[in-house]
């Protein structure tokens, strides 16, 4: 009767700490990473805009929005595709509403005379749009150049 008894305290006592041990396993399992991409854009060419956007699109369909991170960076003659009047200004618009972030590159808008108030309101900025991939790569992004 006593080895009875000792069973089911014995019994109920793991009952209790199977969850917290399970729990405890949990908490300490590293979290995903997530994926990183990052674009270049640098060529005046709508087409190349078009397949950049699509790249984008289709990289956040197969992985998931929640699950990567996608920059596209434009500089040189790319930075035109920015602009008010872009002829992929929708296209744009809707990558941003999608989780993609979009920079145009600072030295570039200089050296066109261009301000932000030329540019399309939502992307971001960057001081060097090179340096900014070069950053990126250092720290783990994967770099596509379409």
């Amino acid at each position: 009767m006593k080895r009875i008894v000792q069973f089911r305290f014995l019994a109920t006592l793991f009952a209790f700490l199977l969850p917290l041990t399970s729990q405890e396993v949990a908490a300490a399992e590293p979290p995903v990473a997530r994926e990183k991409v990052i674009f270049q854009v640098s060529d005046a060419i709508p087409g190349k805009w078009n397949l950049t956007l699509n790249n984008a699109r289709n990289v956040q369909d197969a992985i998931g929005k929640d699950k990567v991170d996608v920059e596209i960076v434009a500089y040189g003659p790319g930075i035109d595709m920015l602009k008010l009047e872009s002829e992929v200004a929708n296209r744009i618009d809707k990558a941003l509403s999608d989780g993609v972030k979009i920079v145009a590159c600072e030295n570039t808008m200089r050296n066109m005379k261009l301000t932000q108030a030329d540019m399309l309101p939502a992307i971001g900025y960057v001081p060097g749009g090179v340096v900014e991939l070069m950053r990126k790569q250092k720290e783990g992004w994967a770099y596509i150049r379409p």
